[in-house]
């Protein structure tokens, strides 16, 4: 159990943490950082000063540099699957509580490609680096950080680049467009996304065709390009592999199967106030995955909107009701926005 002050000395503290009289502690910067998911940046304090640069440092440097030529495939192959933990953390539980987890993870791997020299060992630990960065990006958008995710995006698509991974590359550059739509720029993320189509070349896998295909048609409805999304639906639909698999093989980011792509159709259609979402919205409900928790959330959230399009305002108070509790769970700040806006239109 946490020990902390009174409610009435807290509330002293907040006011004098807010006017700059009193510096955040380690001890309420790590409660702050779980409950806000937030950096010690953001926090505005709680961080250790860093150490002074020595005069000649050509030791430490040189060090570090054979640190890095010592990371072998089994260490890249480490990093990935302290992503993949985090990954699946996330989608179960939200991105709040793994801040300080993202954020060394994160440190860890631009330290050794930093310090790497050569080409051989560079590219393994940048396609590492992309894939935890796209991820602690979509993981800052979720709780309202919205200039680190947009730093992590920034951060995912150079490694890319240096990784020479134009899948990697155009995946973060389609997730990057959602951070210009949450910014309320919808019409520069419909171009972003078909950038993300276009460095993704012919090279790209079926299943992330068909992905980036659905993310513009998504994108589209926010734009209100009615004709736009449906086409890029129907191009999602066309690309999909058949079968149950989800997971893209070279893509481990990449879930989507007929199942989630139900889904993802019902949510732009919803957008754009087509009827023919609630059927499938309802169809995806009964065939998520119970893991994926944070998106059952967003999956209310296009209920309620599909029947609020149809003047059906009891059926959406009821999925507004459980997409709270579900985004109360999760922290997602992203998700608690979308239903205050839903519940205006009640």
């Amino acid at each position: 159990m946490l020990t902390v002050a009174s409610t009435a000395s807290l509330r002293v503290y907040v006011s004098e943490w807010e006017n700059g009289r009193r510096t955040i502690s380690g001890y309420y910067a790590k409660i702050l950082r779980a409950l806000l998911g937030i950096t010690d940046a953001e926090l505005g304090g709680g961080g250790q000063p860093p150490a002074p640069a020595t005069a000649d440092g050509y030791d430490e440097l040189i060090d570090r540099i054979d640190e890095a030529r010592n990371v072998s495939l089994t260490m890249v192959k480490t990093f990935m699957d302290q992503t993949e933990l985090l990954r699946t953390i996330d989608r179960q539980m939200g991105a709040a509580s793994l801040v300080d987890q993202m954020t060394a993870h994160l440190t860890r791997l631009e330290d050794a490609l930093t310090f790497a020299v050569l080409p051989e060992t560079r590219r393994p630990v940048a396609l590492a680096l992309t894939g935890a960065a796209t991820l602690a990006a979509w993981q800052a958008l979720d709780v309202g950080a919205v200039e680190r995710a947009w730093r992590h995006y920034e951060l995912g698509k150079r490694a890319a680049q240096e990784a020479e991974e134009p899948m990697y590359l155009a995946h973060a550059t389609a997730e990057q467009a959602y951070v210009l739509c949450d910014a309320g720029r919808p019409e520069m993320a419909v171009h972003l996304v078909r950038e993300a189509q276009r460095l993704g070349g012919q090279g790209i896998s079926p299943r992330l065709k068909a992905w980036l295909h659905a993310a513009e048609a998504e994108i589209c409805a926010r734009a209100g390009l009615q004709e736009d999304c449906r086409r890029a639906l129907d191009l999602a639909m066309r690309y999909l592999p058949a079968g149950e698999e989800a997971r893209d093989p070279d893509m481990l980011s990449i879930f989507l199967n007929e199942g989630h792509l139900t889904r993802w159709r019902g949510n732009a259609l919803a957008l754009i106030g087509d009827g023919e979402a609630v059927d499938n919205l309802y169809a995806a409900l009964e065939t998520t995955d119970p893991t994926f928790v944070r998106a059952s959330a967003g999956l209310h959230c296009d209920l309620a909107q599909a029947h609020l399009a149809r003047g059906e305002h009891d059926q959406a108070r009821k999925h507004l009701r459980q997409a709270r509790l579900v985004a109360s769970r999760t922290k997602s700040v992203r998700h608690r926005r979308r239903i205050e806006q839903l519940t205006q239109r009640l």
